[in-house]
């Protein structure tokens, strides 16, 4: 009798064990379980850990780039980073000024692919890089990387853009209006997003709690596709987000580091030269425009040889692009 008592009350146990594990795992999100899973926290914002893993090997201080481009990808989108290298993120002069691209990225459990990012780095040397899980909602971390390596290794840049890895970016339109804008200090551009609100349905992607926001609205930002500031506010944004509550959403989390140094986006140009909804291929309006989104690699790879193979006199009156959802030829 004692020894079945003893039996029954190991069994309880068990039960008991097993249910607040199961509690546990399934009351948080995929992305949480899977972090938990790896045995990697879901969101690591370390505010004082300022160690890379990986950082290019460049010299700012030596040859200040004009504009420096901090493209957001992941540890699978090698192809996307291989089609910017040889396209709009190569290393070359634009109008006389010195542009350069870097890869932000986070890290996986994953040993063979850890590898092949250090061998890549290795390669190529444009890699950033910080021990953070590689997921969508970390992208803020990302972004806040950038910023930083921007702080610490580059703040002779003149220009840094944001933008990620399924963009086309045409470098040359955006050096001729920035060049034309004459600001080199304050200044934080892109696609303009003046009277937002937070998303309060829970199973949305951009979905955020009051507790994560409280406010009612967000102060203006731009579109996390890309946006371009000055030097100084990398500096400016990395120093003042220390004391800026953490949220998920990349865009709006710089918006209200911007407000509280209170710096107001502003218009590139006088017509839409930032396209977060794609836009229909053509050599004529890609010459005027600054940045596309939903580009994939292969498309890259063509619109890019299109638009170099084409003359100056081929487009004498480009009408305003439209918008699309899609881009294609």
């Amino acid at each position: 009798m004692a020894c079945s008592k003893m039996q029954w009350m190991c069994i309880c146990f068990l039960v008991l064990g097993a249910l607040c594990l199961y509690v546990s795992m399934y009351t948080l999100s995929p992305e949480e379980r899977r972090g938990k899973e790896r045995g990697k926290q879901y969101l690591v914002f370390k505010k004082d850990d300022r160690k890379f893993l990986q950082v290019p090997d460049v010299d700012c201080r030596q040859n200040p780039p004009f504009l420096v481009l901090l493209v957001t990808s992941s540890l699978g989108q090698l192809a996307a980073r291989t089609a910017i290298r040889k396209t709009w993120g190569r290393e070359r002069m634009v109008n006389g000024k010195p542009v350069k691209a870097f890869f932000l990225l986070g890290t996986t459990a994953t040993e063979a692919e850890m590898r092949l990012v250090a061998q890549e780095s290795q390669s190529y040397r444009d890699i950033i890089q910080k021990d953070f899980a590689d997921t969508y909602y970390n992208l803020t971390l990302k972004t806040m990387m950038g910023m930083e390596w921007v702080h610490d290794f580059c703040p002779q840049a003149s220009f840094v853009m944001k933008t990620d890895s399924d963009m086309f970016i045409n470098v040359n339109y955006l050096v001729e209006l920035l060049l034309k804008k004459n600001r080199t200090t304050r200044f934080f551009t892109g696609y303009l997003k003046l009277n937002e609100f937070p998303i309060r349905k829970r199973f949305n992607k951009w979905f955020i709690s009051r507790s994560e926001y409280p406010g009612d609205k967000y102060p203006p930002f731009c579109s996390g596709t890309g946006y371009v500031l000055s030097g100084d506010v990398a500096s400016l944004v990395f120093n003042v987000s220390r004391t800026v509550p953490y949220i998920k959403l990349e865009d709006v989390f710089v918006g209200l580091c911007l407000a509280k140094l209170g710096i107001r986006p502003q218009p590139l140009h006088w017509e839409q030269t930032f396209f977060p909804e794609g836009l229909k291929f053509s050599v004529c309006q890609f010459k005027k425009i600054v940045a596309c989104h939903f580009v994939k690699p292969d498309d890259l790879l063509i619109y890019w040889q299109a638009l170099e193979s084409s003359k100056e006199g081929d487009c004498p009156a480009i009408g305003k692009p439209q918008s699309q959802e899609t881009s294609g030829l």
